[in-house]
């Protein structure tokens, strides 16, 4: 059974080892110097970040569960603004991420359908995010969900740069 709960304060661990494993099996592989992995998942996804984030009233997150065990979770960022984004009421989809042994399950298209539903019960009117240039997969994905490219941006780690593509979609 999958369901898909409003994240509290009591799942600050979850969230955080969540973080950690998903980002580190989407992204790690592309940052060759492992410590630097390390560096960005402490700085990122650390209990106490985890803490912090879920404390700031703009930050909810959403955790998907199969069969009772948490597999995957969504970011959302309200009241966020992109330069290349028209909109001046939209929020960002920081993240949204599945446990690799669970992606085949298509979980990630019920946990993206949620997480614009919320969006659009608290009102706005449109939706970005950004994903890595080299992750084909995630932008088959966006693509197949009506998000369009409207522009670029870097991401940054460990001072180095990774362009990504900004997408944006009409709720």
């Amino acid at each position: 059974m999958i369901k898909i709960k409003i994240a509290t304060i009591a799942d600050i661990e979850v969230l955080a080892i969540l973080g950690r494993l998903t980002w580190s099996e989407s992204h790690g592989h592309y940052i060759e110097d492992k410590n630097e992995v390390l560096q960005y998942l402490e700085e990122n996804f650390s209990v106490l970040q985890t803490k912090q984030n879920i404390n700031n009233p703009n930050q909810l997150f959403y955790i998907i569960y199969v069969d009772d065990l948490p597999t995957g979770y969504a970011k959302l960022v309200l009241n966020t603004s992109n330069k290349n984004v028209v909109s001046q009421n939209s929020c960002q989809l920081e993240r949204i991420f599945i446990l690799s042994e669970f992606i085949s399950l298509k979980i990630g298209q019920q946990l993206l359908t949620f997480a614009e539903d919320q969006a659009r019960k608290s009102q706005f009117d449109t939706v970005w995010l950004t994903v890595y240039i080299k992750n084909k997969r995630a932008i088959r994905f966006y693509e197949r969900n009506e998000f369009i490219n409207v522009g670029e941006l870097n991401f940054v780690v460990s001072g180095k740069d990774y362009k990504n593509i900004v997408f944006s979609k009409k709720l």
